[in-house]
């Protein structure tokens, strides 16, 4: 899937790959300052927390560092048979960004076409699972206080403009479930100024960190935090652990005594089971087990499909055998005659694919295994509304 915004980050950030995350700080700009508004604005923002039954944590607001009571932004709509929904008060949020506030949503992709598709297409680019926060400040509000996240994350400005101080580390590759804490920020300041519309910043994990507007004035700032997951040795180990319940050594309870014979056995065990599954089988795994997205499911009864894009969480894995093709993805192996191969490139390719286009192309065969890719949820069908995180950002296959 080729995307603007990570054609546009490499070229901001001078990257030839995903190979530089979490190495070393990094900012820079995108080339195209119509790209960041095309991602999101302050007021589809606002427009997208308004059509949706949202809460808290999902959706945050914060003053002088600390979180607001959700009463002061959230209420609950009394449907005809007196059912409370959640919702955003739009009038009391409203009055809060007026005075001046940050509001957080997390996982924004989840709700916007736009940010899923950029979603899918970074965890495509770098092969690690992504999330889409988005964080409003109004006026001269501050974010977040001195802090540091245990995952690298990639920060977009949409608009506006913000302050921030980058520091170094004060504990080497941290994790918030550690054997030692980590509360005293560094002294080293890495970069501190500001981030204007359009540039973008690498900040690896555990490096100390702070952002507002404060003394501004009037104005305001949004952004977009793309956090990738850890995958650490440690994540590598607790997906032995789950493995080793296969064995019932490890299931049968310690012996509370001095046990040589049990002890002996379960070392020996937890060497096999190392020697077993390597860091790159658990790396491969992670891709692998991810399970669909949501997405509109196909139904016969709607007719027959007309455009489809492929929703897998990474990048399809497709195999050919001479004979056969296999497609990995999702968790799922799907075994095709070798024929079919032109038409599962273009289907899986991660760009929209109009089938009656695609027929002149790859045959007329790629309407049954859109429709076969569909039912198995690798594939999706483009809906408008799906269509229109793709429209400018994303290539059509036969472009």
């Amino acid at each position: 899937m080729d995307h603007r915004l990570v054609t546009g980050i490499e070229e901001a950030l001078g990257w030839d790959g995903p190979d530089h995350l979490g190495a070393r700080f990094a900012r820079g700009s995108l080339r195209d300052p119509d790209l960041a508004t095309r991602m999101l604005s302050p007021t589809r923002i606002l427009d997208l927390v308004m059509r949706r039954s949202l809460g808290s944590p999902q959706i945050r607001c914060f003053r002088d560092g600390q979180e607001l009571h959700p009463g002061k932004y959230l209420s609950h709509d009394m449907n005809s048979p007196g059912q409370a929904i959640g919702m955003v008060n739009m009038r009391y949020l409203g009055n809060l960004l007026r005075e001046g506030v940050t509001m957080v949503l997390d996982r924004a992709n989840v709700f916007d076409p736009t940010l899923e598709v950029a979603c899918r297409a970074i965890q495509w680019w770098s092969g690690e699972r992504v999330t889409v926060n988005i964080y409003l400040t109004t006026n001269g509000a501050d974010g977040f206080g001195l802090h540091w996240d245990d995952h690298d994350v990639l920060v977009v400005q949409l608009s506006g403009e913000k302050d921030w101080e980058v520091r170094g580390m004060s504990r080497a590759a941290p994790l918030y479930r550690d054997t030692a804490q980590n509360n005293e920020p560094s002294e080293e300041t890495i970069w501190a100024g500001t981030m204007n519309a359009g540039d973008v910043m690498h900040i690896p994990r555990g490096h100390w960190h702070q952002a507002g507007r404060s003394g501004r004035g009037s104005g305001h700032s949004l952004h977009m935090t793309l956090g990738f997951t850890t995958r650490t040795g440690a994540g590598w180990l607790s997906w032995l652990t789950d493995w080793s319940r296969e064995n019932e050594l490890f299931r049968r309870d310690l012996d509370r005594s001095t046990n040589p014979e049990q002890h002996s056995a379960l070392v020996e065990a937890a060497v096999r089971l190392v020697e077993s599954r390597s860091p790159a089988d658990f790396l491969a795994a992670r891709e692998q087990d991810v399970a669909p997205p949501r997405h509109v499911p196909f139904l016969e009864t709607f007719g027959q499909i007309a455009s489809v894009v492929c929703v897998s969480e990474f990048r399809p894995q497709l195999r050919d055998h001479g004979q056969t093709v296999e497609v990995l993805a999702s968790g799922k192996k799907l075994t095709f005659k070798a024929k079919a191969l032109p038409a599962l490139r273009l289907l899986l390719s991660g760009h929209p694919v109009h089938l009656e286009r695609a027929a002149d192309t790859v045959g007329a065969e790629v309407h049954q295994l859109a429709e076969i890719l569909t039912k198995e949820e690798l594939c999706a069908t483009l809906t408008p509304e799906l269509a229109a995180g793709y429209t400018g950002l994303v290539l059509n296959a036969a472009s």
